[in-house]
C-alpha cells in the first residue's frame, strides 16, 4: 500500500501521465474515435495516446485519416495536456477552487514546472497556463489566416487546421492533420515562420520566456528601478539553442543542398527555407517539411544528435536538454584545464549538478543503445533507421523513417516506453520509483583509481 501513497512530488507527475496515457487509450479504442466506426487495436490507441501525451508526434497510424473528428479532438487534447503537465493543470484547478495550495500540491508543481523557489509556484502554474494560451491563440489566427486565404479552406475547417497545429506546434509535439506532415507547405512562411515560432518558444522553456517578459515588460514601461540581470540559466539555454540550431540549419542545408529526393528540386530560396526547417525541427518539434527517409545518411547522424540533445528545461520540448548538454561540456573543458572547479558565466557549478548533468546523459544514452540493440534484435532494419527511430521516441520528436507503422508490436511497445521515460526525463522516472531516499551517514577513505 506503501506504493500506492507516493511520497515524493515526482512520483505524483509520474502517476499522472500513466493516468493520461490509460484514459487517452481508452477513448481511442472507442468506435466513435475511428473514421472507420471500428474499434482501434489496442497497440495502436495505445502508442497514439502515449505518443500525445509525451507530446511526440510518433504515429503507426495517419492521424488525419485513421482517427474521426473526436479522436482528433482527444489527441490534441492529450498533447496539451501533456505539454503543459498534469501536475501544472491540477495545481491551477487547485488554485481555483481551494484559491490557496498545500505544501504538497506546491512541491508537485515545482517538480513539474522547474521552480526555482517553492514559493513561486502559484506564480508559475499561473504564468504557464496564460501564456501557453496567448502563444497558441496568435499562431492559430495567423495560421488560420493562410489556410482560409492560400488554400481554399471554408473558415470552420481552417480555424480548425490552425488550432490543432498551432497546438502542435507550441507544445513540440509534431502530430499533423496531412499523411505527409508540412512537406505541401516546405516553401510557405506562413506556414512555417509561425510553426517554428510556436515550437522555439515551447522548446525554450517555461524559465526562459517568464525571464524575457520580465525583462520586456520592463523595457516597454520604461521604469527606472533597476532590474537583474539574465539569469545562468537563461544565458546558457539560449546560446546553447541558438548554437545548435545554426549548426543544425547549415549543416543539414549543406549536405542535402543537392539531393534530388530532398532539397535538390527547390529554388535558392526554397532550399534555404526548407533547410533551415528541416535544421530547428529535431529540437523536438517533430515536423518534417522534406522526406526524412531520402535525408543522407550524415544528415540522419547530425538530426539524431540535434534530437538527442532536445531543447531547454520546463518546456515542451525533450531530449537531455541544452543546458545539460552545455554544463557537460563545460565539466569537460575544465578538466582538460586541469581546473579544480567548474565556472560558468561567472558563476561555480554546483557538484550535484554536475553529477546530474552526467547521470542525465549516461542514462539517456543507455536507454537509446538498448532500445536500438533490442528493436534490431526484433526486425531486420538497418542500424540507422533503427537508432533514428528510438532517438526520436526517447526525445519525443516524432520525426521519423518511416518504419514505425511497420515495426512488429513489440518493437511498438518499447517505443512506447521510450517515450514515457523520455517525455518524464530520466532522473524524474528515477526518483519515482525509488522507495526512498537515502542519505549517506558516512564515508569510506578516498582512493583514486587509474582513469584512461
Amino acid at each position: 500500500m506503501r506504493l500506492l501513497t507516493p511520497q515524493h512530488p515526482a512520483r505524483l507527475v509520474a502517476i499522472g501521465f500513466a493516468l493520461a496515457v490509460a484514459v487517452g487509450t481508452v477513448l481511442l479504442m472507442l468506435p466513435i474515435a475511428t473514421e472507420s466506426g471500428d474499434s482501434a487495436p489496442p497497440v495502436t490507441a495505445l502508442f497514439t495516446a502515449t505518443s500525445a501525451v509525451c507530446v511526440t508526434g510518433l504515429v503507426v497510424v495517419d492521424t488525419g485519416s485513421y482517427w474521426s473528428t473526436f479522436g482528433e479532438l482527444v489527441i490534441l487534447a492529450l498533447i496539451q495536456i501533456g505539454g503543459l503537465g498534469i501536475m501544472t493543470l491540477a495545481s491551477l484547478l487547485g488554485l481555483l477552487v481551494a484559491r490557496r495550495m498545500g505544501l504538497r500540491m506546491q512541491l508537485v508543481a515545482q517538480a513539474e514546472t522547474k521552480s526555482l523557489r517553492l514559493g513561486e509556484s502559484k506564480r508559475v502554474v499561473v504564468g504557464v497556463i496564460v501564456l501557453s494560451l496567448i502563444v497558441e491563440a496568435i499562431i492559430a489566427a495567423v495560421l488560420t489566416g493562410r489556410f482560409y486565404t492560400g488554400y481554399d479552406e471554408s473558415f470552420g475547417r481552417a480555424l480548425y487546421l490552425g488550432i490543432f497545429h498551432s497546438i502542435s506546434a507550441y507544445n513540440n509535439a509534431g502530430f499533423s492533420l496531412y499523411p505527409d506532415s508540412l512537406v505541401p507547405f516546405a516553401t510557405d512562411l506562413w506556414i512555417i515562420a509561425p510553426i517554428v515560432v510556436g515550437f522555439v518558444l515551447g522548446g525554450l522553456g517555461f524559465p526562459v520566456m517568464f525571464e524575457a517578459g520580465r525583462h520586456l515588460l520592463h523595457w516597454l514601461r520604461r521604469a527606472e528601478e533597476r532590474i537583474t540581470g539574465w539569469s545562468l540559466h537563461t544565458k546558457i539555454t539560449v546560446w546553447t539553442y541558438a548554437g545548435l540550431a545554426l549548426l543544425g540549419a547549415v549543416s543539414i542545408t549543406a549536405i542535402e543542398w543537392s539531393n534530388a529526393a530532398t532539397l535538390g528540386p527547390l529554388d535558392g530560396v526554397g532550399k534555404l527555407v526548407t533547410g533551415v526547417f528541416a535544421g530547428l525541427s529535431p529540437r523536438t518539434a517533430g515536423f518534417n517539411s522534406i522526406d526524412v527517409s531520402a535525408m543522407h545518411p550524415s544528415s540522419l547522424l547530425i538530426t539524431d544528435m540535434l534530437m538527442f540533445i532536445g531543447g531547454g528545461s520546463a518546456g515542451t520540448a525533450g531530449g537531455i536538454k541544452v543546458t545539460t548538454f552545455a554544463l557537460l561540456a563545460f565539466v569537460v573543458i575544465a578538466e582538460v584545464r586541469g581546473e579544480p572547479s567548474v565556472h560558468v558565466v561567472g558563476r561555480k557549478l554546483a557538484p550535484a549538478v554536475q553529477r546530474q548533468a552526467i547521470t542525465v546523459v549516461l542514462l539517456g544514452a543507455g536507454a537509446v543503445i538498448v532500445g536500438t540493440l533490442a528493436i534490431m534484435l526484433m526486425t531486420e532494419y538497418r542500424l540507422e533507421a533503427v537508432m533514428f527511430e528510438v532517438v526520436s521516441a526517447f526525445a519525443t520528436v516524432g520525426l521519423s523513417t518511416g518504419i514505425t507503422a511497420d515495426l512488429p508490436a513489440g518493437a511498438q511497445a518499447l517505443l512506447v516506453v521510450l517515450m514515457f521515460i523520455g517525455r518524464l526525463g530520466p532522473i524524474t522516472l528515477a526518483t519515482a520509483l525509488a522507495l526512498r531516499e537515502r542519505t549517506r551517514r558516512y564515508e569510506y577513505p578516498e582512493e583514486r583509481p587509474i582513469v584512461g
